[in-house]
């Protein structure tokens, strides 16, 4: 068993600035996950009719234009990634990326990531950008993490998240990654997906995982390992109003997420202003991610059933001895068990 390990963050006592800070870090990355997709579509949109049509005309062209970038790797941008407003978000919870084991970059990965929780903002302060050194735990892996197709359509927020190393999660995307001559590609994929959003309950440990087995198929074609990820406390930083299964509100969740690919979900945070008032600022929950050991994976390009249900039970295996390898020292208590659905 290997030994964690983890890049120390600074353990000065936070000064009144620091704290505003990390709020705005934390803000701004929930008005920018919730609005700025659909808040740019409006504004390209409304502009069409307005004297500033030319911009719209601009944004509709670039959108026509570059349309298979997404699915060829991206534009990613190692400035943006190492913007220190990252850095901030990082502090205000605090996040922290715990490394278990080597991951050589002589072969290609997939990353499990779990659970979604609301917004992924551990994966995507642990992946998507350098505020916890993923470069220096991992040298010479490219972290890719791969979110909704859909979002790839928005104009001008389809290229700020390219920015960060983000892909589409559909096959063409993600063979295309994997098939790159330089190896060390690992692509992070959220296994529960938006499903598992609505039960990303505080304290509540429950993954959309016994049938998902995409991502297993991904890494038998490409000879990938596969590697649990778990993030502690991805589930805390919001409240969540979970409706029971079979109920109308839920049937509603689960068929505008058919149609749409994401589910909507009634949650809050505190207020920006006051801890004690609703609002949409993340309560400042510790997220701890631990990246588990490589499971290694042959390269099958037909796998058959049998090899994909032997990995994806290996997998989950591995899955839940990381889970209880860390719970404790993550603040999950002793008796709380992984629940698969």
């Amino acid at each position: 068993m290997g030994v964690a390990t983890t890049l120390p963050l600074p353990t000065t006592s936070k000064t009144l600035q620091k704290q505003h800070l990390e709020a705005v870090g934390a803000y701004q990355y929930v008005l920018t996950f919730l609005f700025m997709g659909p808040f740019f579509s409006l504004l390209v949109f409304v502009l069409l009719f307005t004297s500033l049509w030319p911009f719209s005309v601009f944004c509709l062209v670039w959108l026509y234009v570059d349309w298979d970038t997404p699915n060829q790797g991206g534009r990613r941008s190692e400035w943006i990634r190492n913007w220190a407003i990252w850095r901030q978000l990082r502090d205000y919870y605090p996040v922290k990326l715990v490394k278990t084991a080597e991951l050589p970059p002589d072969r290609n990965y997939v990353l499990g990531a779990h659970p979604h929780g609301i917004m992924c903002t551990g994966f995507l302060c642990n992946f998507s950008t350098e505020s916890n050194g993923f470069s220096q735990l991992f040298p010479g892996l490219r972290p890719w993490l791969a979110v909704l197709a859909g979002l790839f359509y928005l104009p001008v927020y389809r290229d700020y998240i390219m920015s960060f190393g983000l892909c589409p999660v559909s096959r063409q995307s993600l063979d295309f990654i994997l098939s790159q001559p330089q190896l060390g590609q690992a692509v992070v994929i959220m296994v529960g997906g938006a499903h598992e959003a609505l039960y990303s309950v505080p304290g509540e440990h429950c993954l959309t995982l016994q049938k998902r087995k995409g991502f297993v198929r991904l890494a038998l074609r490409h000879g990938a390992s596969l590697v649990p990820v778990y993030s502690f406390g991805e589930n805390d930083i919001f409240r969540l109003k979970a409706f029971a299964t079979g109920s109308w509100q839920h049937w509603c969740q689960l068929t505008f997420k058919k149609f749409m690919g994401f589910s909507p979900c009634i949650f809050w945070g505190r207020g920006l202003f006051s801890a004690t008032s609703w609002g949409l600022l993340p309560f400042a929950v510790p997220i701890t991610t631990v990246v588990g050991r490589p499971i290694p994976v042959p390269q099958r390009l037909h796998p058959t059933e049998e090899e994909v249900n032997h990995y994806h039970a290996l997998y989950m295996m591995a899955l839940e001895q990381l889970f209880e390898e860390h719970k404790e020292s993550c603040g999950v208590p002793a008796s709380t068990c992984l629940t698969f659905i």
